[in-house]
């Protein structure tokens, strides 16, 4: 089996699903934009073999890239990378190769647009936010003043919380109409009516039947749009979901109603912290967006952790064997629980009095890169804990500020 593996390189922890997948015995081929010297040796030992192309932006050179792989090992079985900025390339080589194990360029808009996405969870039966594509300033502002203030304005086609906006009034939404709408007519932004809620999500792995492998799920109770106000700083956890019967069963039909196969996937909901007319009643689960790849950041260890197994393992089983053979029987373990720390912020307690107090509860601690610390934390403590008061109780030491 050969598998293409689109800049295996960053995050620099993704070198595990290619790690995984060699040691099925399969042919990992990488194209990446960094030089083959600078690869971390764990990356190196991952790969059959690396393409360099100065940009994956470049898809001329990506092609032959894909070209050289597929005269040298023959047919290509999968492209992948695991990340939302690199699917459509994903989508548009499959197209080009005729590699029918993933989605096709024509298919991407049902999962790259916010506003297509909703189609999909209408078909799984799962209530969304209203929203309003934006195209003229008295729709956009008939449109909020119907669902009231906060609206949120963001890309229709956008990766995480860059660009996205808490509007609270008519004057902000006229700003943000002059500055950013009328100035990109060909760039569409979506709008949607504030939710008074949490993020929860539900992720796993399918099979190429479209049979669920793996599912777990996260609770944010940081929302990305904050984390990124706040310089990072979040706290984010597993939870049991296989006990929560709302959000597995609404996880499911979704999986079933965008047709998930062989991959790994993020579903993210919302779930009210308090009734809203024209929304739902406290507690109700409605729809937020969909994400065909790995979740983001360290999740990925923390299912491991919260779980006793390799989600990397199983998501190389999903591609090559089609079942999850080394952990089909899993349960709910702990708690495992981000921590990030904001870049600009005093703290009452260093990272050696975290040390300590954590002791062996402690699993990881990072400095992400910069490029992604506002939404991870300018650093990251992923620690274990058995009840959501001790997961509190960390929280509220980790995250103490220095008293001025």
């Amino acid at each position: 089996m050969n598998v293409i593996f689109l800049s295996p390189h960053f995050p620099l922890h993704f070198w595990n699903f290619c790690d995984r997948l060699k040691h099925l015995g399969v042919n990992v081929l990488g194209i990446g934009d960094c030089p083959y010297d600078n690869l971390a040796w764990e990356m190196k030992n991952s790969l059959t073999e690396y393409y360099y192309t100065p940009s994956l932006e470049n898809y001329d050179s990506v092609m032959r890239a894909v070209g050289f792989f597929i005269h040298k090992y023959g047919r290509i079985d999968y492209v992948e990378s695991q990340n939302e900025y690199w699917l459509e390339l994903e989508a548009r080589l499959r197209t080009d190769f005729n590699i029918n194990s993933g989605w096709k360029l024509k298919e991407m808009d049902a999962v790259k647009l916010k506003s297509r996405m909703k189609d999909g969870y209408r078909r799984a039966n799962v209530k969304t936010a209203r929203y309003h594509l934006i195209k003229h300033l008295d729709e956009a502002l008939a449109f909020a003043r119907e669902v009231e203030y906060p609206v949120i304005v963001k890309p229709d086609n956008g990766v995480g919380a860059s660009n996205t906006w808490k509007v609270t009034s008519d004057k902000e939404l006229e700003t943000i109409y002059y500055a950013e709408v009328a100035k990109h007519p060909d760039f569409h932004f979506i709008m949607e009516e504030f939710v008074p809620g949490h993020i929860e999500t539900f992720d796993g792995i399918t099979n190429e039947r479209g049979e669920i492998l793996f599912y777990t799920g996260q609770v944010m109770r940081v929302t990305p749009l904050d984390m990124l106000k706040g310089e990072g700083e979040n706290v984010s956890y597993t939870q049991n979901v296989q006990a929560l019967d709302d959000l597995s069963s609404a996880g499911k039909r979704v999986v079933e109603a965008f047709g998930v196969r062989n991959r790994f996937f993020h579903f993210e909901f919302f779930r009210l912290d308090k009734a809203k007319k024209g929304l739902g009643r406290k507690g109700d689960v409605l729809g937020l967006e969909v994400n065909m790849r790995a979740p983001g950041g360290y999740i990925p260890d923390k299912m491991n952790y919260a779980y006793d197994v390799d989600v990397y393992q199983i998501w190389a089983e999903s591609l090559v064997f089609g079942e999850n053979s080394s952990f089909p029987e899993y349960g709910f373990k702990r708690y495992v629980t981000h921590f990030g720390r904001g870049a600009e912020v005093s703290y009452a307690h260093s990272a050696e009095d975290v040390h300590e107090y954590l002791g062996d509860r402690l699993l990881l601690e990072k400095i992400p890169p910069v490029s992604i610390s506002g939404g991870m934390g300018a650093q990251v403590f992923m620690a274990k804990s058995e009840s959501i008061e001790e997961l509190n109780a960390q929280a509220d030491y980790i995250l103490e500020k220095e008293k001025e």
